[in-house]
């Protein structure tokens, strides 16, 4: 079994003493098998390439370089450009295994990047993450590591692989803060099949010691906090430069009398749920983004009860492994939200719209984020939130 640790996770419980071959499920003697190690230069995927290398097996590290290396020089906690593709090498050399960077700027742009502005302009709240473990992550990495004949391709995400007679099985990882399998779920089965999730049962104090232990610089590397293209934060600047008209103004209506309370100065600066920046004064209450009319480069607002939903529509469902036929579900609607519970109407999975049915009214639900859908700690699948049902009506 993939990932064997404890049950239960509490910081600074676990014991991190396994044999290093064992995390990575090999299909054979581990001097007999190549693991390529996905490397972005921060620790996570450090401490997976210096564990692959003491395994025993072969090690051959890949960076995918995704946008301009130059404008990155300097900044620390990204991935995959400038510095950190240096301290990636770093790494490889330190271990003495290769190390190859393919550049897939290009792909990556039309991919995500652009994507990313086209959403926001379309009034949705897009996450480029799981596109790009969709997309250049997943799906050209998992080629490449095929051609160069490899038994697997180890990352750092922070998730377990489970395999049982039953199949491969994705589950959280074992320390909630660092669970990252909500970013996981348009992971096919096929390729779960091939990845290896080595750190999902490790708490990043561990990892960080590991890397201390094996002697590697980038062991108090601060971690990456924003997305990757976007490192100080400011999203709409980079949507407004992709996308100018992003930028023209319109009105700020309230959803419900429908009066007309002032301007805003983009529609690409808002998103649902959003209460902070909208820039209105005098009200009797606060107002929240309860919608975006991207067309009519309206911001409709409200008080938070107009907020929530009783449901929510899906598209491009994907379902990993056998669907269970009598599970309580639960469904993550944004990557730092609580699982709630929820029914599924209609089919799920292979590209399929389905609706996920909120036990209790939910919050500040917003198009374009992703609902992730686990039965216990195990990742079903998920898809991205169309649009939702209203519990109260504008």
């Amino acid at each position: 079994m993939a990932n064997a640790m404890p049950a239960t996770f509490a910081p600074g419980s676990v014991d991190v003493s396994v044999d290093p071959a064992s995390l990575f499920d090999l299909p054979r003697a581990a001097p007999a098998c190549r693991i390529v190690v996905a490397m972005s230069g921060g620790v996570d995927s450090s401490v997976v390439a210096g564990l692959a290398a003491e395994s025993g097996a072969e090690v051959i590290g890949i960076t995918l370089q995704l946008y301009d290396h130059g404008a990155a020089s300097g900044r620390k906690g990204a991935c995959c450009a400038g510095d950190d593709i240096r301290d990636a090498r770093a790494v490889a050399d330190r271990l003495g295994f290769a190390h190859y960077v393919f550049d897939h700027e290009s792909d990556f742009r039309a991919a995500v990047v652009d994507r990313f502005a086209d959403d926001y302009l379309a009034g949705r709240t897009p996450i480029p993450c799981i596109r790009c473990n969709m997309g250049p992550k997943f799906t050209d990495l998992l080629r490449m590591a095929r051609d160069l004949g490899a038994d697997c391709l180890a990352t750092g995400h922070y998730a377990r692989r489970i395999a049982s007679h039953d199949g491969v099985a994705l589950h959280r990882a074992l320390d909630p803060a660092r669970d990252q399998s909500y970013f996981l779920y348009g992971t096919t089965d096929e390729q779960l099949a091939y990845l290896r999730f080595p750190l999902g049962g490790l708490p990043k104090s561990a990892v960080r010691a590991m890397a201390t232990d094996m002697g590697l610089g980038v062991a108090a590397k601060p971690d990456s906090q924003d997305i990757c293209f976007v490192p100080d934060g400011d999203y709409a600047r980079v949507v407004g430069a992709l996308r100018p008209e992003g930028n023209e103004p319109g009105d700020i209506i309230h959803a419900a009398s429908g009066a007309r309370l002032g301007t805003h100065r983009g529609i690409i600066h808002f998103t649902v749920g959003q209460r902070r920046g909208i820039d209105i004064g005098g009200q009797s209450e606060p107002l929240y983004v309860i919608a975006l009319d991207a067309p009519g480069r309206r911001v409709l607002v409200g008080p938070r009860a107009m907020l929530a939903v009783a449901s929510a529509r899906l598209s491009e469902t994907n379902c990993i492994g056998p669907l269970p036929a009598a599970a309580a579900l639960t469904a993550k609607v944004r990557s730092l939200a609580k699982p709630v519970p929820i029914t599924l109407e209609g089919p799920f999975g292979q590209g399929a719209d389905t609706t996920i049915r909120f036990a209790n009214p939910e919050y500040g639900v917003a198009p374009g984020q992703a609902a992730v859908i686990y039965a216990g700690e195990r990742v079903i699948g998920g898809g991205w939130i169309d649009s939702t049902e209203p519990v109260v009506r504008v």
